[in-house]
Parts: structure tokens; sequence; C-alpha cells
């Protein structure tokens, strides 16, 4: 297993919340490591649906990333990916502090892999959990990936 650069993880990490998607739905990548990831929504107005709790695509936003994130620090530093399938459930609402989701990398491969997510509220209840396949696109980079330091830091000898 190859050990995640922490100041690409920094970079990533800066970018990433930045980028105009993530900003339009204030999410957060708060960390990430080889086939884990952890991102965060403080829920808003802007979130709500007209009843009041937090839009069913803001959970799939979240599950969606963590998802990807978790696995794509497996990936060769040349390689990016995209989902192609998604499976979610809902299993509370919410209404009102933070949402944090937390992905793992169930199975990395070398074409498809698997990642999953949980949603969890300020006190740990599991809002929504669910599963995103995502397909590797070899020299898919990120726009910034000039800019980034090194993905992995070298072995140790």
């Amino acid at each position: 297993m190859k050990t995640v650069n922490p100041d690409y993880v920094k970079a990533v990490s800066r970018q990433v919340s930045a980028c105009p998607y993530f900003h339009l739905i204030s999410m957060e990548i708060e960390d990430l490591g080889w086939g884990w990831s952890r991102l965060m929504v403080e829920i808003g107005e802007e979130h709500l649906q007209p009843f009041g709790m937090v839009h069913g695509g803001v959970f799939s936003s979240l599950i969606d990333a963590a998802a990807f994130w978790a696995v794509y620090p497996c990936l060769d530093e040349e390689d990016g990916m995209t989902t192609v399938e998604m499976k979610l459930n809902y299993l509370s609402p919410a209404a009102e502090g933070r949402l944090v989701a937390e992905g793992s990398a169930v199975k990395v491969g070398r074409t498809l892999s698997l990642g999953e997510a949980s949603v969890t509220d300020g006190e740990g209840r599991i809002l929504a959990h669910g599963t995103a396949t995502l397909m590797r696109i070899p020299g898919l980079r990120l726009n910034t990936m000039s800019r980034l330091p090194p993905k992995f830091l070298p072995p140790e000898l």
C-alpha cells in the first residue's frame, strides 16, 4: 500500500472544496486517506426543500462525493474517475446542524471500483447510506493537478 502525501491531501481538500459545485452546496472535504474520506456540510436554508427538511440531493451529493474521495487516493497519480452508478437509502430527515459523510473504498479494481458512504448528523445518528460504482479513466486529471504536490510519499527503504 502506498502512503498518501499529507501535503497532497491538504492541497486537494482545499482546491476541491472550493470548486463550483462543492461551493454551491457548501460541501467541504475535511480529510481523506488511503481508502477513506470525511466530508461535511453545515445545513443552511439553501439546503432545505419546501417542507423544511434537507433536500435528498444534498444527501446524494455527499454520498457520491464521500465514496469517490475514499477510492480516489487508491488510484495511480495519473488516473481519475467518474461515477457510473449509485444506490442510496434515505434513513432519517434533518433540518439543521451539520451533516458528516464518511466514505470507504470497498473494492478498487483496474476499471471499476466500489465505494460506500454514510451520512450522520451532529449526534452521530445515521441519516443516509449508499454505494457508488466508479469507473477509472486513465489520464483524467484534476484541473489543478500541475500545481499539486506529489500524490504519494516515496517508499521507505
